[in-house]
């Protein structure tokens, strides 16, 4: 059953999400394990494709009913496959294990091939066979990358599937530049990618119980756990209360094709910088969580992940407040590339001055934008009367 504008997000699409969670999950310890750039890069790559793969079951549900008739099912059977993903083992196989990373390429291609046949079932009958082909050529190729990037293994494997997953996008704006796509419902469409922002923050709150579960309680743990709170409180106030409804107003006010493009742009691509830096600070809390009973600095791995996570979600939510609302917020550009420059002083901080160096900084970047952009609102009311 086709979706109108007003619909929104169905319990069946939550429930969709958590496969996806799961798989989040895995990166960080990922990351962790690797305790290097190497792994940071393996992480990512594979952040993108589940998120290519997730944006791609956004815009079926966007286009038909989710919880009605036959669109239910596929996505239920895709959030089985999803789960079949073993992030932890896609670049390498275990001793006595199958071959990981063709079980995580199996589960990966199985759920993007179920979804390619959906969406071009559910789209108008002019749309159709370029729906199906924009999936095929996105899939067969990156397809071909990911498979002979896994045989081939090591440094070979991380470039080709770092190529795979950057020819998703390139092949998609291609593809639907002129294609006349359209929005089913845009405060469906809004609220799903808030709640995929909102479930990566959670990684945030995971990466807290992670980091000290194998300490001894004591005050600087508490201190560290209240820190790092306030960070994954300052994230949420600065989409949630800041961001998300403007930017759905701003959406809803264009006309059907900009809007289309728009949200392809500013949601489909853009989020998924603001995803990334959100796992990217996880696991900087997590790794300073880890460490908060030494008196040991706190290192490069986990003061570059929360100074370069909290700049890139600062960067990347300003460029989305740009692209979808046109409301520069050039302060918030700004507060990232201060944060951002911190990184070699809280790599020489211990794990308790790291985390409070970083969450005053945030919240008061964050304060003070919000000061700013009410006296300016202000200005501009008194200016019109």
């Amino acid at each position: 059953m086709p979706t109108h504008e007003g619909d929104r997000v169905t319990t069946l699409e939550l429930f969709f999400d958590l496969a996806f969670v799961f798989a989040f999950t895995q990166l960080n310890r990922l990351m962790a394990e690797h305790h290097d750039l190497v792994g940071v890069v393996q992480a990512m790559t594979i952040l993108a494709l589940l998120w290519w793969a997730w944006n791609s079951y956004g815009w079926l549900a966007n286009l038909a009913h989710a919880d009605r008739g036959w669109v239910g099912a596929v996505m239920l059977a895709a959030s089985v496959v999803v789960v079949g993903v073993t992030a932890m083992h896609a670049y390498r196989a275990l001793e006595d294990d199958l071959f990981a990373p063709l079980v995580f390429l199996s589960a990966y291609l199985a759920a993007r091939i179920i979804h390619a046949v959906s969406f071009a079932a559910v789209s108008t009958p002019e749309l159709r066979r370029q729906a199906f082909t924009t999936s095929a050529l996105a899939i067969i190729p990156s397809g071909a990358l990911l498979v002979v990037g896994a045989f081939l293994g090591g440094g070979w494997q991380v470039g080709l599937w770092v190529a795979a997953a950057a020819v998703e996008p390139v092949v998609t704006q291609r593809m639907s530049a002129s294609a006349d796509w359209r929005v089913g419902s845009t405060a469906h469409f809004t609220e799903r990618h808030g709640l995929i922002v909102i479930l990566a923050n959670g990684e945030s709150i995971i990466a807290i119980g992670t980091g000290v579960a194998s300490v001894p309680m004591s005050g600087g743990i508490l201190a560290g756990i209240a820190l790092a709170l306030t960070i994954a409180a300052a994230l949420w106030w600065a989409y949630f209360r800041q961001l998300a409804e403007e930017a759905e107003q701003a959406l809803i006010a264009r006309a059907a094709p900009e809007r289309a493009h728009t949200a392809r742009d500013g949601y489909t691509y853009l989020h998924l910088a603001i995803v990334a830096s959100i796992v990217v600070t996880a696991l900087g809390v997590e790794e300073s969580l880890a460490r908060i009973a030494s008196h040991e600095p706190l290192g490069w791995l986990a003061a570059s992940a929360l100074a370069v996570g909290l700049a890139g979600y600062l960067g990347s939510t300003a460029w989305f407040s740009r692209m979808v609302a046109s409301r520069a917020r050039p302060f918030r550009a700004f507060l990232g590339a201060g944060v951002a420059a911190t990184a070699p002083l809280l790599a020489t901080l211990t794990a308790v001055p790291a985390l409070g160096t970083a969450a005053g900084l945030l919240v008061a970047g964050l304060i003070a934008e919000a000061l700013v952009g009410r006296r300016g609102a202000r200005t501009r009311l008194t200016t019109s009367a």
